[in-house]
């Protein structure tokens, strides 16, 4: 769904936008606003987008009070809209269990996966289609083939066999995008989440047709802490580069962004090349005689996937800290007083911004869709922003980290830089699933020696629940920029030291 405004897309924007709006209000009464938007969002008496207008603004309201961090309401118990939201006009909210949400009443009860034959079928001599299936769950029916839907294990060999595609296979958008297999059915046919089960990833939320599946957000605390006095300084992901148009080139981001209230604004690749730094020694530390292979740490959900289905190789995962972390503790070493807030592609980020160790470093966590809201709430034609002061640059293998393969690749330059006489074995995996399979082949020993990447994402970082344009395009526009602004800000020894004087 990335870069396709759809029917959704608009709905998120204007949700975003108006918690803002309400956020950069002077003398607003929330609980009395928080009412009013979803009659401001959707007004008049015809429904746009469902059979009835009631409908829509239920789930506007829902879609509100999680953009304020609030929980969802029980379908089932009587609550006001505006239920809780004093709590959250503060200047800092951490994110609260669950951070993905399915507001049931939006959700369609989409079918369960299913292969079946379709109207093309043409009744062939050949009937492929039965000859290949293992179950013997395909029949001949009047000259046609029909599947039984209770012997059919779902594998897919009849529809390769039919030479007609005919046979076709349908599945829930949100269960077909999780890595986890997180997404079951409830009683009444909707999705529901398993909680054990989800590393909040956020690949549902993107893959849901009827948008269905909301994730918390702090737009409203991060502007708070703004208007309150406190200094918010921007720490930008890597995958940055179009995500709000062609108009804000990286040279144009840090006013942009400064038009929003932000203080500063900081690139996080040099908190990248600080964790290339630490991987690197920790490969060389520990690979192969203390442990067979080491696994990147970066991506959250990746990391917390590895320690659910694979325990044994929890202190296989590098111990380094994240580029958003470590990007923060060298923002907050020299301006101890200001509040940080990490904007990047990423719903998993949320999650570990609200872990205890980390809290005290990253105050909030906004993705580019939701600050993109924030512009549409403050007017800022992106168009007129001016080129201004370039951002604290990091590497060009830092800048890489957005994409699919970029983290081990920074590893395995700076180990191969340092110690010409030794090659890193690398395997890198995106998407959960292969993540899994790649994590299986370890368990089998095959992977003994390697440095292993993995990335919840399909794409890397660029294909983040939050990212705003296509992914190709994105993952072609960071590639571009960190060779068109490769640059050294120091040689590696100085990273290694400034890294340590921020972990002691």
């Amino acid at each position: 769904m990335r870069g396709i405004y759809n029917s959704v897309t608009d709905i998120r924007r204007k949700v975003f936008a108006e918690i803002a709006r309400m956020a950069y209000g002077d003398n607003i009464d929330y609980a009395k606003k928080i009412e009013e938007i979803p009659y401001e969002i959707l007004p008049g008496t015809k429904a746009k987008y469902r059979n009835s207008i009631f409908l829509e603004r239920a789930i506007i309201g829902e879609r509100l009070r999680l953009g304020m961090g609030l929980p969802v309401r029980e379908m089932s118990e009587y609550g006001a809209l505006s239920d809780g939201i004093e709590e959250s006009v503060i200047a800092t909210k951490y994110y609260d269990d669950p951070l993905i949400n399915i507001v049931k009443f939006a959700c369609n009860a989409c079918p369960e996966k299913k292969v079946f034959v379709s109207n093309a079928c043409q009744g062939c001599l050949s009937h492929q289609c039965t000859e290949v299936c293992p179950k013997d769950a395909i029949h001949i029916v009047n000259g046609r083939s029909l599947i039984d839907q209770d012997k059919c294990i779902k594998c897919g060999r009849c529809m390769d066999a039919c030479p007609y595609s005919a046979i076709v296979k349908i599945e829930r958008p949100c269960a077909a995008s999780c890595g986890m297999d997180a997404i079951t059915s409830d009683e009444d046919g909707k999705a529901q989440i398993n909680y054990d089960r989800c590393v909040s990833c956020g690949q549902c939320l993107v893959n849901c047709p009827f948008g269905a599946i909301v994730d918390k957000g702090q737009i409203f605390q991060t502007i708070y802490a703004m208007k309150t006095g406190h200094d918010v300084i921007a720490c930008v992901a890597p995958a940055f580069v179009g995500q709000f148009g062609p108009s804000v080139t990286p040279d144009k981001l840090k006013n942009a962004l400064m038009t929003l209230g932000f203080s500063d604004v900081v690139e996080v690749a040099i908190g990248a090349d600080l964790c290339t730094v630490e991987e690197a020694a920790d490969f060389l530390n520990k690979v192969p005689e203390k442990q067979p292979f080491m696994a990147t740490s970066c991506c959250p959900a990746w990391s917390v996937m590895a320690k659910k289905d694979f325990p044994q190789f929890a202190d296989y995962i590098s111990m380094a800290l994240t580029p958003m972390v470590l990007t923060a503790r060298m923002v907050k070493k020299d301006n101890p007083n200001a509040k940080i807030c990490f904007i990047g592609p990423c719903a998993a980020k949320k999650l570990e911004a609200s872990r205890r160790s980390v809290r005290s470093d990253v105050d909030f966590v906004l993705t580019f869709e939701e600050v993109m809201g924030m512009f549409e709430a403050r007017a800022v034609d992106l168009e007129q922003i001016v080129a201004g002061e370039e951002l604290l640059a990091g590497t060009n293998d830092g800048r890489g980290f957005a994409v699919s393969g970029g983290v081990a690749k920074a590893v395995k330059d700076v180990i191969e830089k340092e110690h010409p006489d030794i090659q890193v074995k690398v395997q890198a995996a995106e998407g959960l699933k292969n993540c899994r399979t790649m994590l299986m082949m370890a368990k089998a020993g095959r992977l003994n020696g390697y440095l292993l990447e993995g990335m919840a994402c399909p794409g890397g970082c660029v294909a983040g629940a939050g990212t705003l344009q296509p992914i190709p395009k994105s993952s072609a526009a960071v590639k571009r920029y960190a060779t068109q602004n490769e640059k050294k800000t120091s040689d590696e020894s100085s990273f290694a030291h400034r890294l340590h004087e921020l972990v002691d």
